[in-house]
């Protein structure tokens, strides 16, 4: 079904008012199209990525070469889905009130100065600029134009301390163990 504004209210699932560009530690889920298992396979709990998997990681992998203020950290492909840790580090370009551990204490936007578009070296644009490039690669390779990859959204969650970064590197190395229980498992209820 096409997409009518008066029929499906699309919102965001981001933090109102949060600037997803300033420095801090990010953890992202994105999920294939439809739940499709396009990446590999899970076999004696381990992932064993497909030529697919493998243009994935190698374009994750770039997305911290092409962009200064990105730094990548734990990250797993998945049969249809990508969990990672993206570090976003605005220092390189302005001075910035760093909090406690190191990190940029919260911060909001006013309304007034929140944009329609996409903010450059945000989360978001990270975000486009991989599902982009992969879609492309994967397209041209299975000859399916334009046929989508991802699904339109990823989930986000903002790191605010050591013990819950430790937490989500946990839960990403150990994410292959549980793939028969995983929520994204396509024979399993989507809560998605």
């Amino acid at each position: 079904m096409k997409y009518n504004p008066d029929i499906h209210k699309r919102q965001s699932i981001r933090l109102k008012g949060y600037d997803y560009s300033q420095s801090g530690f990010y953890f992202i889920t994105i999920c294939c199209y439809e739940r499709q298992c396009l990446f590999g396979e899970i076999i004696n709990h381990q992932i064993i990525l497909n030529n697919f998997g493998e243009l994935v990681k190698e374009e994750w992998l770039k997305s911290a070469e092409i962009r200064r203020e990105i730094e990548l950290d734990e990250f797993v492909i998945m049969p249809n889905h990508f969990h990672g840790i993206v570090i976003i580090d605005q220092q390189i370009n302005k001075n910035i009130v760093v909090g406690a551990n190191g990190r940029s204490p919260l911060q909001t936007i006013q309304s007034s100065q929140q944009r329609i578009s996409m903010k450059p070296k945000s989360l978001s644009s990270l975000i486009a600029g991989f599902k982009s490039a992969t879609t492309k690669r994967i397209n041209i390779i299975r000859d399916t134009p334009k046929n989508p990859v991802w699904q339109r959204n990823y989930y986000e969650h903002i790191i605010k301390n050591d013990p819950s970064l430790e937490r989500i590197k946990e839960y990403i190395q150990n994410n292959s163990l549980s793939w028969e229980n995983d929520q994204l498992h396509p024979n399993n209820p989507s809560k998605w």
